[in-house]
């Protein structure tokens, strides 16, 4: 799996992804946004420094996903995954897994724990996140549901650089 940060030049990609996902759209009882309304929700993302939107290729370098998280949310040492989305073509390829896998070997130092939210009522979501070893954490249905995953201290998520030792454009400082 291979990360490239968001950056407001890539909206159109986005915005392609979202309509390559209406399924995700009708779970949350809403449409598909707008690309404008797409390019508007980056420009706002990119201006938190603690957030990290990221697009997510395959091994051919196909786009098929994205990775929206922010850092030490809600609380120090956190780290809260906002949407992990994958292209409805390429759902149950074990690719969720797989990026999800990779942020966790690249969480920046200090990270103590993983988060991630299950919008709506979606019992695929939640499967999805209790086979990665999360578990219900906060009902805050109809809305949606919380569930969490403790980083151990020293082991993944213990360094901000990947394996081949570079630090990845979407954890370098600002």
């Amino acid at each position: 799996m291979n990360f490239t940060p968001l950056a407001l030049h890539h909206a159109p990609l986005l915005y392609r992804l979202y309509t390559e996902a209406p399924g995700y759209f009708r779970l949350l009882g809403s449409r598909t946004p707008s690309e404008k309304e797409v390019e508007r929700d980056v420009e706002i993302a990119l201006l938190d420094h603690r957030r990290r939107l990221e697009l997510l290729h395959d091994e051919t370098g196909e786009l098929v996903g994205v990775l929206d998280y922010k850092l030490d949310f809600p609380d120090p040492g956190d780290v809260t995954i906002n949407l992990l989305l994958i292209r409805e073509d390429r759902q149950s390829q074990r690719l969720g897994g797989r990026a999800v896998q990779a942020l966790e070997s690249r969480l920046p130092q200090g990270t103590t724990r993983l988060l991630a939210s299950v919008l709506g009522d979606n019992p695929r979501g939640a499967r999805f996140w209790e086979r990665l070893g999360f578990t219900f954490t906060l009902d805050a249905r109809p809305v949606m549901s919380w569930y969490a995953k403790a980083v151990p201290p020293g082991g993944q998520g213990g360094s901000s650089q990947d394996p081949a030792g570079q630090t990845p454009l979407g954890l370098a400082p600002h």
